[in-house]
């Protein structure tokens, strides 16, 4: 059976997540470094890991297998999930896959490379309700085919 895992503390589709895997009964693991308040289900369960770095992810990778969704931003965690055979959203809707995640790690670094030299400052474009609306309809999209891959 599918299951959700959240990499929670700066997801900002969390609701969203809530919603749709309630509809299809899913188990939802929220991952984070702090308390957050999520819904009364027993579907919904709240995971706080240690301060430690990378700690939400490291209990992530360590659980997700093939067939469960991963929803976050982080390219490594996303990569990591990948090898897992899990499938991976951004928060904008956008799938992470086989193929993308190469591209996607090596812009991660460039960025990163290009910030600290001072060549580009500041970070992504502000989330839109157009990027809520792309990552429900992605997220009901990758559950139907899981679901008839199952049947």
């Amino acid at each position: 059976m599918t299951v959700i895992y959240i990499d929670a503390d700066a997801c900002p589709v969390k609701e969203e997540i809530y919603r749709v895997a309630g509809r299809h009964k899913l188990k939802t693991y929220v991952v984070s470094n702090s308390w957050m308040r999520i819904p009364q289900s027993l579907l919904i369960e709240q995971v706080v890991v240690d301060d430690g770095f990378d700690a939400a992810d490291n209990w992530i990778a360590d659980k997700v297998g093939e067939g469960d969704v991963v929803i976050t931003s982080d390219i490594p965690l996303a990569d990591r999930c990948l090898k897992n055979k899990a499938v991976v959203l951004g928060p904008t809707g956008k799938a992470f896959t086989g193929q993308s995640i190469g591209m996607a790690l090596a812009m991660r670094d460039l960025n990163s490379h290009l910030r600290e030299t001072g060549e580009i400052s500041g970070g992504n474009a502000p989330f839109s309700k157009k990027d809520r609306s792309k990552f429900l309809g992605e997220l009901e999209n990758v559950l139907q085919k899981l679901k008839r891959q199952r049947r």
